[in-house]
């Protein structure tokens, strides 16, 4: 596996920034109420494309403003057996509130086939099809950025920027090694234009 990094070999960045986040979150209120949804949860919850695509009624605590993820990428325990990792990761109550009226979350909780059953039943290519669609009319420019991994690095600068200690993003984030949730806060560092819009916001 590739060292992970936020720039690539040109320089270019390979994550959103503040203000192509909140573009996207404008077209994205625009939009039909799964294309909505899907597009909010890569903002707010910095999953994969793969995870989401997993993701169950099951997966989302209403009252706990939470939404469990289960990563693809197995990892040995204490005993060496190998097994998913789940991790929580804390949403905004407002996003919550659209995903339950959207998808009928309470409804689908109570049966137990349809709280197994992915919220967005659709394959990785056809979710990249919606993503691109909302990026371009989002003006996001056709850059190494614009693509569903901007959305996680997006997240992660997002959480560095606005005071998420490095333990707890990478937590959220599944990371195994701190030093990977490490180049968020390096990325901050090259774009502090970021944190300037911030303290004069």
């Amino acid at each position: 596996m590739g060292e992970m990094r936020l720039y690539n070999r040109a320089g270019y960045r390979l994550f959103l920034d503040a203000g192509e986040r909140a573009a996207i979150l404008a077209v994205a209120r625009r939009a039909c109420a799964r294309d909505r949804t899907l597009i909010e949860t890569l903002l707010f919850t910095g999953c994969r494309a793969s995870e989401l695509v997993e993701i169950t009624p099951a997966q989302v605590d209403l009252e706990g403003h939470t939404v469990t993820l289960r990563s693809l990428k197995k990892r040995a325990d204490a005993s060496g057996r190998l097994g998913h990792v789940f991790r929580s990761v804390p949403v905004p109550p407002d996003y919550l509130d659209t995903l339950n009226t959207a998808h009928d979350l309470r409804a689908a909780q109570r049966s137990v086939r349809r709280a197994s059953s992915p919220i967005w039943p659709i394959g990785r290519g056809r979710l990249w099809q919606i993503v691109k669609r909302i990026l371009i009319e989002a003006g996001v420019p056709d850059a190494p950025q614009r693509s569903p991994k901007g959305f996680r690095h997006g997240f992660g600068v997002h959480a560095i920027v606005t005071g998420v200690p490095l333990h707890m993003l990478q937590k959220w984030m599944g990371h195994a090694q701190l030093s990977t949730t490490a180049i968020y806060a390096d990325a901050v560092g090259k774009g502090e234009q970021d944190i300037v819009a911030r303290m004069w916001g």
